[in-house]
């Protein structure tokens, strides 16, 4: 069959590298075209956008890029017709997704939903068009699969957590290798620091986890560099020998971390599941903040105590991401009475996201109800 894949972000690519890798299993003779990154296109998928294209952070930048965003969604419609497929499956992205959704499904063609937006967290009233306007939902979170069955009568399948298969699926270099093709100090315990994929995000994540370095030197900080941003861009802060930098590596730096700092995102997952001790980060536009801050609903913003119901991890948001408390913060879990309560909760939340096999699970119900 032919499977139209639209993923807009670096997360969405992983999961979409995966999801098809699964699909050529289950239908070995599968075409698919994708919007989508690098890794989707090594495991096969013709793309036929980059989602270094569509990367708009905040409500203010959304609205400076509006005529690319209609241009982008003109171009998916002519795409997907082009194409023919039997089935489009979404993944995440919800503002371009459900767009392309309403006029796929009046179009007629098959609409699948994998890894749900999040509309338990903000808008919830975009129900109405899931329900419209999706066929099928595929859930990754426990929680998910509660909101839209009880409180919204909209049936839906957990397939477990992605995360859990490419974590799985990533090949990591061992500690001694790691530190020496990277120029790392070989004893020194490491901090990492994810400040995200963004440029703006990562230069205000950046100035903030740094300046805590100094009342750290018994440890290395490493920043771990997004594939969405180039190896330059880094550069101004990286100036002497006080921060290492690694590119495209991140699950095999958080293996051997001790602790991280971390934008929130689905990045505090992936530490969590590293077992990686971790202070949760978030700074946003002011604009932007004060609007988002009234139309999220939640008590958390990471999904690490989403999932758990309860502060795991510490949230620095927005004026309280201070060089203050972040020191105060991260000296709890380097080796402070913090450290052993999170490692015990993560157990937990392993136990609450199931086993492997999401991307395989998802595949099959796909190819299924096609």
């Amino acid at each position: 069959m032919k499977y139209y894949i639209i993923a807009g972000e670096a997360s969405g690519d992983l999961h979409g590298s995966n999801l098809i890798k699964a699909l050529k299993k289950e239908d070995t003779s599968a075409q698919i075209r994708c919007w989508g990154g690098d890794l989707m296109q090594q495991e096969g998928g013709e793309l036929a956008k980059h989602y270094k294209d569509m990367a708009f952070m905040g409500f203010l930048e959304v609205i400076k890029n509006i005529p690319a965003i209609f241009k982008n969604i003109a171009y998916c419609k002519e795409d997907i017709q082009n194409f023919d497929p039997d089935v489009i499956i979404f993944i995440d992205f919800s503002g371009f997704n459900l767009r392309i959704a309403k006029w796929a499904k009046a179009e007629g063609y098959k609409t699948n939903y994998y890894i749900s937006p999040q509309i338990w967290a903000s808008r919830e009233g975009r129900i109405k068009k899931i329900k419209r306007d999706i066929d099928q939902m595929y859930v990754i979170l426990p929680f998910e699969k509660e909101f839209y069955e009880k409180k919204h009568g909209y049936p839906v399948q957990f397939v477990g957590h992605p995360l859990i298969d490419a974590i799985e699926n990533t090949p990591l270099q061992d500690n001694q290798t790691f530190r020496e093709e990277n120029g790392l100090d070989p004893k020194k315990p490491i901090i990492a620091l994810l400040p995200g994929s963004r440029k703006q995000e990562v230069q205000k994540m950046l100035n903030v986890m740094l300046s805590v370095k100094k009342d750290f030197n018994q440890y290395q900080f490493v920043i771990a560099g997004a594939p969405s941003l180039s190896n330059d861009f880094y550069a101004p802060f990286l100036e002497g020998d006080e921060v290492q930098f690694v590119s495209n590596k991140t699950y095999t730096l958080l293996k051997h971390s001790h602790a991280a700092m971390v934008t929130s995102g689905t990045a505090t997952l992936e530490t969590a599941l590293f077992g990686i001790p971790q202070v949760v980060c978030y700074k946003g536009n002011w604009i932007s903040y004060q609007i988002a801050k009234r139309i999220i609903t939640l008590d958390y913003i990471s999904l690490v105590n989403l999932i758990m119901k309860k502060e795991v991890v510490k949230e620095l948001i927005q004026n309280e991401l201070t060089s203050k408390n972040l020191k105060k913060e991260l000296s709890k879990i380097v080796d402070g009475p913090d450290r052993d309560r999170i490692l015990s909760d993560y157990k937990l939340l392993k136990e609450k996201l199931g086993g492997k096999g999401a991307s395989k699970l998802a595949a099959q119900l796909i190819v299924k109800n096609v």
